[in-house]
């Protein structure tokens, strides 16, 4: 304890000291709190509709030193560059339009550094959504076929449209957009569409139904406005034909005739039935439902109805026999059944010829002895004759005469129907003379009968091929091989010959009318699919119908669903199609509807008026253009004014009212100009246009030497011209300067020159020397003195009237 210690190091060791340098510490990010645009970028998020060139965050952080820092930021190699950023003060911006459902997280690394250490870190930015995108259906285009006898409520169909937006915005509901129609409802949220309670779906009346289904978001923010994007689509609806409709008689009401000289099994008529599904027909079978009494028989898959007995052995004129027609079922069975009345009259020919009886029945030759000279109307009733035509109806028409000598006796009646009592009259008693004759004979016979009764018919011409005539009845028949169609040719014509025994004839042409029945439907053109509408002018649609005859053949048009609807109207005759009046902008059309290319569906409907009526519908789809957009003002005001005049012509007013105010204004203007200069000398005008008169000393050298005469006594003094036109005279402007005289001539010796001067408004007047002393007492005189004093008053009177004197 009391010895030093010993020392820890020799004294041959050394000591080394190691004092560490001064660390350099690396720089960080301050970490950025929620919601926050400011340090590390931590659980950043941005929107996809944020604006590209918009400063988004500022990347913030310190040097531990002191030191200045910087930052940076990069990307994968595979990435875009979504970002830049200022490295001096860490604001970074967007260059990168962003899209959530194209990439929804991006993946950066940013940087710090003091210029010695960096630090870098790698972070994950999310991008929100926003509503930017529009309901889209999909495995379209919907066409479907529903049998027609679907019961009401039925679903027959389902429509998917998908957002790919999150959220309220990413939901979709649907609408039927054309609820004129109300034989369809769908499901709001699954789509499911569903044939309305109490609709029901018919083959026969429409084959063909479009309804247009929209499909909305739930809405959403954009770029700091709310908006709700949609979506439309077309459901094509074909109606399948069902066996629910009775058959069809074609061609009704049904005559036939039955002629006395028809053999039994004779063909009179047929009837047509066809099934009322047009779709998919059935077989249909005839038969007798009564009133047949067994003379007659039809055919159950033909429809020919023939007689089966003599027509002898008809016991009524006119038979009424009920036709039912059942159709066939695909299993044989009987289905739905119609039946109609088809009626068949018995003809009588003009066959029989008209038979005589006596007392002891027929008899040919009847004998009577009377005295000669009997009286005039005498009936000679020793005759008991009695005349008959078993034919009916007309066909027992005849007339009686009596073949001989004529004027003799008469016969009574002339003309006899089936039966009468025949009775001859005595009508030239003088005649009746036993000396000149003793006998008489006579024929009381019908010129129609026996041989001279006999007519054979025959056809023949051009259009006599199709049809043949009975001989004896001339009743007309088609061939048996013969169709008709009055599409093909609705009117024959040919001749009909009738002959009798001795060969004369007559003739007659025939025209047979061909009826029509309805079995063609209207058809579109080919081009319909299709169309442009200038706007403000309509377009028309053709749809022709191969019947015959109208009204089979007339062609009615409708609009049955439009997209958008009730914008289109029709003209049910034209088919002009036209937008509805206030439809007269486009502005207008894009209010209506998003499309902004302007083309819209129209289903339209052809039917014909026949009965049953067909009908055919088509989709045309329209193109709307503005073509004032490529005229000039005028062509576009008129484009505007087309559907109402009254306005162009209220403008045209308006033009015509401001031409006249102009007009007027221009006219009073040049009036007071007018009256204005009026007070301007019309000679001082004339003057300024003239060179410069000669000098006043050439023109008093010549006014010495002129030689005068009775016009030319006194000379006017010119005066300086007034500028301002006005000669500052109070009674009257002065005359005129003369115009430039011509050279002087030379000049001769003066004779006593003797001045004066009458003194006047504007200058005096000076008389001219003359060579002869004759003249100079000549001016002296009492006229001279006379005439100069007119003159003078002349003179003043003209300056008064403020009009130039010459």
């Amino acid at each position: 304890m009391g010895r030093d210690p010993k020392p820890f190091f020799s004294t041959n060791s050394f000591v080394f000291c190691c004092f560490p340098a001064q660390a350099n510490f690396a720089p960080y990010f301050y970490d950025n709190g929620a919601s926050s645009t400011n340090g590390n970028m931590a659980l950043f998020s941005l929107s996809e509709d944020t604006p590209v060139g918009s400063h988004v965050y500022t990347l913030n952080g310190t040097d531990p030193e002191g030191d200045f820092v910087t930052y940076g930021i990069s990307f994968e190699s595979s990435s875009r560059n979504f970002f830049s950023i200022d490295p001096n003060f860490g604001n970074i911006t967007l260059i990168e339009e962003l899209d959530r459902e194209r990439e929804d997280e991006i993946e950066a690394i940013i940087s710090i550094s003091d210029g010695i250490n960096r630090v870098s870190e790698k972070v994950l930015i999310l991008v929100t959504d926003a509503n930017d995108e529009a309901p889209q259906f999909i495995n379209t285009p919907y066409i479907i076929l529903v049998p027609e006898d679907t019961p009401a409520g039925s679903s027959i169909f389902k429509v998917q449209a998908l957002d790919k937006d999150t959220g309220s915005g990413g939901s979709v509901t649907y609408f039927l957009q054309n609820l004129h129609s109300n034989k369809f409802t769908m499901d709001r949220h699954s789509g499911v569409l569903r044939i309305s309670v109490g609709a029901t779906l018919d083959y026969e009346k429409s084959r063909t139904h479009f309804i247009t289904v929209l499909a909305k978001d739930g809405g959403g923010r954009l770029r700091g406005d709310y908006v709700v994007f949609s979506a439309t689509t077309t459901i094509t609806i074909n109606v399948d034909d069902v066996q629910d409709t009775a058959p069809i008689f074609v061609g009704t009401p049904y005559y036939g005739y039955v002629y006395e000289d028809s053999h039994p099994g004779s063909e009179i008529l047929t009837v047509v039935a066809v099934d009322g599904d047009r779709g998919n027909p059935n077989m249909v079978l005839y038969n007798f439902v009564n009133g047949s009494d067994e003379a007659f028989r039809i055919n159950e898959t033909t429809g020919a109805i023939s007689v089966v007995v003599s027509p002898s052995q008809l016991k009524k004129e006119v038979y009424e026999l009920r036709v039912q027609v059942s159709e066939v079922s695909s299993s044989g069975v009987l289905a739905a059944q119609v039946s109609t009345t088809v009626t068949i009259r018995v003809v009588d020919l003009n066959n029989h010829p008209p038979t005589f009886y006596g007392e002891n029945g027929l008899q040919n030759m009847f004998e009577l002895t009377m005295y000669e000279h009997p009286s005039e109307g005498e009936i000679l009733r020793g005759l008991r004759i009695t005349v008959n035509d078993s034919d009916q109806g007309a066909n027992a028409k005849f007339n009686l005469r009596l073949v001989g000598a004529g004027g003799i006796f008469r016969v009574v009646p002339q003309t006899v129907l089936n039966e009468a009592q025949v009775t001859i009259i005595v009508e030239n008693s003088a005649a009746i003379d036993f000396e000149k004759i003793k006998l008489l004979t006579f024929k009381a016979m019908d010129p129609d009968s026996g041989l001279w009764g006999e007519v054979k018919y025959s056809i023949y011409g051009a259009g006599a091929e199709l049809f043949l005539i009975h001989p004896s009845a001339g009743i007309i028949y088609t061939q048996p091989w013969a169709a008709l169609d009055a599409e093909v040719t609705s009117k024959y014509n040919f001749y009909v010959k009738a002959e009798d025994t001795e060969g004369k004839y007559s003739l007659a042409e025939v025209f047979v009318t061909v009826l029509d029945v309805n079995d063609h439907s209207p058809e579109f053109d080919e081009n319909i699919q299709e169309t442009t509408m200038v706007l403000g002018t309509p377009v028309k649609i053709e749809a022709t119908d191969h019947d015959a005859e109208e009204p089979n053949n007339v062609v009615d048009y409708s609009i049955m669903q439009a997209e958008p609807a009730n914008v289109f109207d029709i003209n049910e005759s034209t088919g002009e199609i036209r937008l509805k009046a206030f439809v007269h902008s486009l502005d207008i059309i894009h209010n209506i509807t998003k499309n902004r290319d302007c083309t819209w569906s129209v289903l339209v409907q052809a039917k014909d008026r026949g009965s049953p009526s067909f009908s055919t519908t088509a989709v045309l789809k329209i193109d709307i253009l503005d073509e004032t957009l490529h005229r000039g003002p005028m062509a576009a005001f008129l484009m505007q004014t087309k559907d109402n005049p009254m306005k162009a012509v209220g403008v045209l007013a308006g033009v015509i009212a401001i031409m006249v105010v102009i007009t007027v204004f221009i006219s009073t203007a040049m009036f007071w100009r007018n009256k204005k200069s009026n007070k301007i000398l019309p000679i001082r005008r004339v003057i300024r246009k003239r060179p410069s008169p000669p000098s006043r000393t050439i023109r008093a050298e010549w006014l010495k030497f002129k030689r005068s005469h009775a016009g030319d006594k006194f000379a006017v003094k010119d005066e300086l011209p007034n500028e301002n036109h006005n000669n500052n005279s109070l009674m009257f402007t002065p005359p005129p300067t003369a115009p430039a005289l011509p050279p002087p001539p030379t000049p001769i010796p003066k004779i006593s020159p003797t001045e004066w001067t009458v003194p006047t408004v504007s200058g005096s007047l000076t008389p001219k020397h003359t060579r002869k002393l004759l003249k100079e007492k000549a001016l002296e005189s009492p006229v001279q003195s006379a005439l100069v004093s007119e003159l003078k008053q002349k003179f003043e009177k003209k300056a008064m009237d403020n009009k130039p004197y010459f």
